[in-house]
């Protein structure tokens, strides 16, 4: 009897995932992000009780978070890829067994992986991924899923092609209150909603410039693989250590970029969003290098305004106690009969008095199994995600979007189809992103 390989059996039970996740036709993508696939897809035998084998693509911080969470699930780790041996540290010590490499593109040709977790600066996102999906593994991102919206749309295709389970790093996506908020909107308690504000006061921006002084590379670092897909430039602490990259164009998007998969995840959810069609942005004087220090950010859906604030700034809702909170961050829905705000944690109706003899609707969502469980299950079972790359390419198409208003100076008409602006000839540069030679997607 012919032995079916370990990579066989996952992609033959994957296949359901192709009708499950299908979504817009495919796109023309800007001739600048495709190269000649030269990835093969490789297939091993199975493993011990059926364990999912992992490489895992930037080890320290959030790349160490969710590794620890798959330590909980039935996989194992196999491989491990850092830039920064000093950083790679605490999990070659934990996975001893684990091959390790600096340069991803080469962790890639492995034959015994079927699947891959990516925690790198953003500006990497869509060049590991893409890669790992046309060597036919599972790819689990951290969010934003790309660097750029068009990267956003080539990984959803991609994924879509070569059938292969995804999730993006949106874990509070699994917590309860997000389900029950969603069950609350879709049962229209507060009626249909007709605006969505969105806040987080979070600053990740600067207003300095790129710095000149000549510093040492540390020896442990492979600074051009750092850079990757990235412009050239000489190396400098401020762009690597504890997330500071955010806070640059080259490498990532400032606040929205960071937590607005987060916070915006739940209104596309619970509102089954998919693209804007108006984009605008406001924030202080564009730095060319840096992002802004705060931003508020309006896109048009058919029939809903959406209003995002960071930074400091806040729905006029909470400065005129309409909404009487006091949180940090959070989402409030304004529907045609009350208003709903919610952030990680909890959820309150308003006016209260109207809704003080609320009764939550029967629960229709399940509980989570655990958001990189779910991943685990579903890639060996060829079950679903719920934030698979075609949801979440949605959802960071129409982040990064506000980037590219804000980056542009102007209100942004938005073809989905055609994946372009149709009125702002200078946003297509932005659109498509940059990748080096060696470094393009694939």
């Amino acid at each position: 009897m012919k032995k079916t390989s370990r990579r066989t059996f996952l992609s033959q039970s994957a296949l359901s995932l192709a009708s499950a996740s299908a979504g817009m036709s495919a796109t023309t993508f800007p001739s600048m992000i495709c190269m000649p696939n030269t990835l093969q897809s490789h297939a091993v035998e199975p493993s011990p009780n059926n364990r999912l084998q992992i490489g895992v693509i930037g080890v320290d911080g959030q790349g160490r978070y969710n590794w620890g969470e798959l330590l909980r699930t039935a996989s194992d780790i196999v491989a491990l890829c850092d830039v920064d041996e000093t950083r790679a540290g605490a999990a070659r010590g934990q996975f001893p067994k684990a091959k390790f490499f600096r340069d991803y593109r080469k962790m890639l040709e492995m034959k015994q992986l079927d699947a891959v977790l990516i925690a790198t600066p953003d500006h990497h996102h869509a060049p590991a991924a893409s890669r790992a999906l046309q060597s036919g593994l599972h790819v689990y991102c951290e969010k934003p899923l790309t660097h750029s919206v068009a990267e956003s749309r080539h990984l959803a295709e991609l994924a879509r092609s070569k059938k292969r389970v995804t999730q993006m790093g949106t874990q509070i996506h699994a917590g309860n209150n997000y389900r029950r908020v969603v069950e609350v909107i879709r049962q229209q308690v507060i009626g249909k909603v007709k605006e969505v504000h969105v806040w987080v006061g979070k600053s990740w921006g600067g207003t300095g410039k790129r710095p000149t002084d000549k510093v040492e590379i540390p020896k442990t670092l492979s600074w051009d693989t750092w850079l990757g897909p990235a412009k050239e430039r000489p190396f400098n602490p401020t762009y690597v250590g504890g997330g500071d990259w955010r806070r640059w164009w080259d490498f990532g998007g400032g606040t929205l970029a960071d937590m607005a998969c987060h916070f915006c995840d739940l209104p596309f959810w619970a509102l089954d969003l998919k693209y804007p069609t108006k984009i605008s942005a406001r924030g202080p004087s564009l730095n060319p290098e840096m992002a802004a220090t705060w931003m508020e950010v309006e896109y048009d859906f058919p029939d809903l305004k959406f209003f995002w604030y960071d930074g400091g700034k806040k729905p006029a809702l909470l400065n005129d106690k309409k909404v009487p909170i006091n949180w940090g961050d959070g989402v409030i829905f304004v529907g045609e009969k009350g208003m709903l705000a919610a952030n990680y944690g909890t959820y309150k109706l308003f006016p209260e008095d109207k809704f003080k003899d609320f009764k939550a609707p029967p629960q229709s969502i399940p509980n989570s199994i655990g958001h990189h469980k779910e991943w685990v299950e579903a890639c060996k079972s060829g079950g679903q995600t719920t934030c698979n790359f075609t949801y979440s390419g949605r959802l960071t198409e129409t982040v990064l979007l506000g980037v590219v208003a804000f980056r542009t100076g102007k209100t942004l008409e938005w073809d989905a189809t055609k994946l372009k602006v149709t009125n702002v000839p200078e946003a297509e540069e932005l659109i498509k992103g940059y990748h080096r030679n060696g470094w393009e997607l694939v």
